[in-house]
């Protein structure tokens, strides 16, 4: 399990706002946990969901689609975070190593450079970002712990890193450090309460938090407190972030020992940790999270929702990769932003999913994280990074 040590039993079973559809997602490893099967090929997914665009709803009934999934990479060392370039190779961090890895869609892997992390246990080389400007300023971003301290950084490929953003509290475990640009151009940046929960509640402390900054790393005048970087507040451990269309903010963050969440974000609000694990914060003047599960399904990372995406009857929908429950999760959404469904993807396939990021050609990509601490290889290809995408791209 990642993001604390805890409790081995959930406290409560969640039920699903809808019945979950098959996945048929076989002949990969499982842990030795669940006496699995042998093979390191998938076989191709077929969902049978109801389609939400009007123009195939109206062929009337369930729309089939058939998704495959394929290895992009193999053997890597706990590939935390992607972000993709402007010709479609995607950055992706190694955890463990500090490496920065280069990885084209056809699978071709190549290193960019070691950056100088110093972190242990949940700690390491975390998160990545491409400029959006990237054509004219070739700048990348990543988040990064140190042996003070974690911190984002930029720099061109194969330079030394420049901070834009230090002193973020840091530990063993709870180091947030997922960094994704914004629909508005500006850097949100993940936080953890670095084991010290008290973090969480004070503005003057970086843990804890979704903060905003510039590209440049000062601070943006709109930010809801004035000449603080704080977006929202009262987080445990945020390792996920998306967008959707219109704009809006979600989150995935771990619980302790009951609930790990999903929030949409609000400029300025606080969700509650450490008085609130889950829901039943409203009354107190926090944010109820939209979604929640027991600890032992998720232990949610990263996060994404499928903008003109490549399988249409997902477009819409926030995908959250879980670690302790082994699976991605499709969320549906509806236009409130409201979570109405939920479906299991890839249920202990391919053991511990660390991220999920939908490719410029509108596939998700996926990486798992069986070689960090918590986890137990399931394949000999361990680590890997997959592709989901439509029969035949």
């Amino acid at each position: 399990m990642s993001g604390s040590t805890r409790s081995s039993e959930s406290c409560g079973r969640i039920v699903l706002l809808a019945v979950l559809l098959a996945l048929l997602c076989a002949a990969c490893n499982r842990s030795t946990e669940e006496n699995g099967k042998s093979g390191n090929d998938l076989e191709p997914i077929t969902t049978t969901q109801e389609v939400k665009k009007e123009e195939t709803a109206d062929a009337g009934g369930p729309s089939v689609t058939r998704v495959e999934v394929s290895t992009l990479a193999t053997n890597l060392e706990v590939p935390w975070s992607f972000a993709f370039l402007p010709d479609g190779d995607a950055l992706v961090t190694e955890r463990d190593s500090g490496r920065l890895l280069r990885v084209s869609p056809s699978g071709d892997v190549s290193e960019i450079q070691t950056l100088p992390e110093g972190g242990s246990g949940e700690g390491g080389l975390l998160g990545v970002a491409v400029s959006p400007n990237y054509e004219d300023d070739h700048y990348i971003y990543a988040y990064y712990t140190t042996e003070v301290d974690n911190r984002v950084v930029r720099f061109r490929m194969g330079e030394r890193p420049e901070l834009i953003l230090t002193g973020i509290p840091y530990n063993t475990y709870h180091d947030g450090g997922r960094i994704k640009f914004g629909p508005d151009g500006m850097l949100y940046v993940t936080t953890g309460d670095a084991g010290d929960s008290a973090n969480s509640q004070d503005r003057n402390s970086l843990g804890g938090k979704i903060l905003r900054i510039e590209p440049d790393g000062s601070i943006p005048p709109d930010n809801p407190f004035p000449n603080n970087p704080v977006y929202s507040y009262g987080h445990r451990n945020v390792e996920g972030l998306a967008w959707d269309a219109h704009g809006r903010l979600y989150a995935s963050e771990f619980g302790e020992n009951t609930w790990d969440e999903v929030n949409r974000i609000e400029p300025g609000k606080n969700y509650g940790w450490p008085e609130v694990e889950g829901m039943g914060g409203e009354d107190q003047g926090y944010v109820d999270p939209i979604t929640v599960w027991p600890t032992s399904e998720a232990s949610p990372s990263g996060a994404e929702i499928m903008v003109d995406g490549a399988i249409p009857q997902w477009e819409g929908d926030l995908f959250v990769s879980a670690l302790r429950g082994e699976r991605l999760w499709r969320l549906e959404l509806n236009d409130n932003g409201e979570v109405v469904d939920r479906e299991k993807l890839l249920d202990g396939e391919i053991g511990r999913v660390r991220d999920v990021t939908q490719a410029p050609d509108g596939s998700l990509w996926v990486s798992t994280s069986n070689y960090d601490f918590y986890g137990t290889p399931v394949s000999e290809q361990d680590d890997r990074i997959l592709r989901l995408a439509p029969a035949g791209e």
